[in-house]
């Protein structure tokens, strides 16, 4: 029986040696690693301007940031007073731009919380704007609670991107 085991080791072994080395691959040389200089095969030369498209951040319109909260808070937090103030620099250079102010939520929570706490977030954007010398006239709030996600994962980051104010331009 100890023969047997060492006989069907060796045959293992061999077998094994053999199947390594038939699997070596040709090698390439440096020539076939050149790119083709054949310029019928490269296809149309595309430019790598890109169009701007009027959005920027989240969905909130070029030229705007979003507006991101802590969880189960409307408060403007105080690393996000920079973005709230870029906005209202751009709306008192652009005076004629109306803008509707979309407030967001995560998805955790009924549908009915969520709607009410985007629109407390709409409306506490709005407040901070009016306050900065935004005329109230050109602001309007909608909530979308939790149905606009940006995210669709179900971890702190992505809840995070999904917790915010957009601002859009309203034609």
């Amino acid at each position: 029986m100890l023969s047997r085991n060492r006989v069907f080791l060796h045959v293992l072994m061999i077998l094994s040696i053999i199947v390594i080395s038939g699997c070596a691959k040709d090698k390439v040389s440096d020539e076939a690693m050149k790119p083709s200089t054949d310029k019928g095969a490269m296809g149309q030369e595309e430019s790598l301007e890109s169009k701007p498209i009027g959005i920027s951040e989240g969905r909130t319109s070029e030229g705007m940031l979003p507006v991101y909260f802590d969880f189960d808070s409307s408060d403007i937090r105080t690393d996000q007073v920079p973005r709230v103030e870029a906005n209202a620099e751009f709306l008192t250079g652009n005076s004629d731009t109306a803008v509707r102010i979309e407030g967001n939520t995560d998805p955790r929570g009924t549908n009915e919380y969520n709607m009410a706490l985007g629109e407390r977030r709409a409306l506490s954007a709005k407040k901070y704007l009016v306050n900065l010398g935004i005329s109230e006239s050109r602001l309007s709030t909608i909530s979308f609670g939790e149905e606009r996600l940006l995210m669709h994962g179900h971890d702190e980051l992505s809840w995070a991107q999904n917790r915010r104010a957009d601002f859009v331009i309203v034609e």
